[in-house]
């Protein structure tokens, strides 16, 4: 059904990366969630209300609610398609992220409304009416909804949504919010037990708690989390295939929204090499990067000393005493000079961002310790912090 959708109303639907055919996946899930979450508030409200259920008018309100989140869905959508100006070089793809808080927020909403009605039915509880139609409507609730969390996880998939992976997040939670209320409505019916207060409680609960969830994954992405530890490995694999580069550092991953990701480190090269030839090779790997993943990449070329015995002999040290003093710092940018009656060792410190070690003090006492050992060395100490 989904595949068939897609063929429908998505051209040219394999070109994720236009933002164009990103904004008819967002316009197609949008629109399916709109019509789906209007039916089942309406089907849901009218039995609610016939049947005298808080915890059934309750779910109706959460499918409203997810259809409102879809409208600012498309309106996110709409904003970050907006073409890059002279104001906003970056283009406005933050946008989706701001209108995927703002889905979680009003999910975060509903659960506390529902809580809070949820009370109010245990402390006055009303006795509720559970027919067969009920029941085979909450079970075609939770069917459409187990659908559309597939749906929604599909298309946030392939054109790598946060906005729509959160309302997939939302789908399979109101899975489990419409079986406890099919549970609830069971036991009503057969059982003569009449638990819909306690039921409309955990369904608050879990909506409250997806929610949440949903918002702290969205806050990292407008705040600047760390980098998705797939894209690290996708840069260090694909680095690997280009032999001139000895090793990568200092690897920056800058997130400006789906499709406008950019990227940056520092690669290693012999001092030997021959740079026209190096800077094109690196030039290379920028483009060939882009083309297959399509982040913009930036490098840094570093040169270093590969085959000078004495370097490679104080580096080896350099990097022994550093991890003597702390486990979880480490060394790059390494050379070495020579000034007559002293050997000077000129470094990058890399410190955690979690250190409680200050910068000065983790220089200090990595510098300290050479001099001990090595007193004719003198330190030129640069104490940085990784972003990754």
């Amino acid at each position: 059904m989904t595949d068939l959708l897609i063929k429908l109303f998505v051209k040219n639907k394999d070109d994720v990366r236009d933002p164009a055919v990103r904004s008819n996946y967002a316009m197609l899930s949008s629109t399916t969630g709109i019509i789906a979450n209007i039916l089942l508030f309406i089907g849901k409200l009218i039995i609610g209300i016939l049947s005298a259920s808080v915890a059934i008018i309750a779910d109706a309100f959460n499918n409203i609610g997810d259809a409102g989140s879809s409208v600012v869905t498309m309106i996110g959508f709409r904003f970050s398609g907006k073409h890059a100006d002279k104001e906003h070089p970056m283009g406005h793809g933050r946008f989706e992220y701001i209108s995927a808080f703002i889905v979680d927020v009003l999910i975060i909403f509903v659960g506390v409304e529902l809580f809070k009605t949820s009370i109010e039915k245990i402390i006055t509880p009303e006795a509720t009416a559970i027919g067969t139609a009920t029941l085979v409507f909450l079970g075609a609730a939770i069917a459409v909804k187990c659908w559309l969390f597939f749906f929604y996880r599909k298309i946030a998939k392939r054109i790598n949504s946060s906005a729509i992976r959160a309302a997939s997040f939302d789908s399979i939670s109101d899975v489990v919010a419409t079986t406890l209320v099919f549970v609830s409505a069971l036991l009503s019916k057969f059982a003569g037990l009449n638990i819909d207060g306690y039921a409309g409680i955990l369904v608050a609960a879990f909506i409250f708690y997806t929610g949440v969830k949903a918002a702290k994954e969205t806050i990292d992405l407008l705040i600047g989390g760390s980098p998705d530890k797939e894209i690290l490995k996708k840069i260090s694999d694909f680095v690997k295939d280009y032999p001139e580069v000895i090793g990568i550092h200092d690897v920056m991953v800058h997130d400006y929204g789906p499709g406008r990701q950019i990227i940056s480190f520092h690669a290693e090269v012999s001092a030997k090499s021959d740079f026209s030839y190096v800077h094109d090779v690196i030039d290379n790997i920028e483009r060939d990067f882009q083309k297959k993943y399509g982040y913009i990449v930036t490098i840094h070329l570093d040169p270093i000393v590969v085959d000078d015995e004495k370097v490679n002999e104080m580096y080896d040290f350099v990097k022994t005493v550093v991890k003597e003093v702390d486990e979880t710092f480490s060394v790059h940018d390494f050379r070495m000079t020579y000034g007559g009656n002293h050997i000077n060792l000129i470094f990058d410190l890399s410190i955690p961002v979690d250190s409680k070690t200050s910068d000065e003090d983790a220089a200090k006492t990595v510098e300290d310790k050479i001099r001990s050992l090595r007193p004719e060395c003198n330190c030129v100490i640069k104490a940085e912090h990784p972003y990754v």
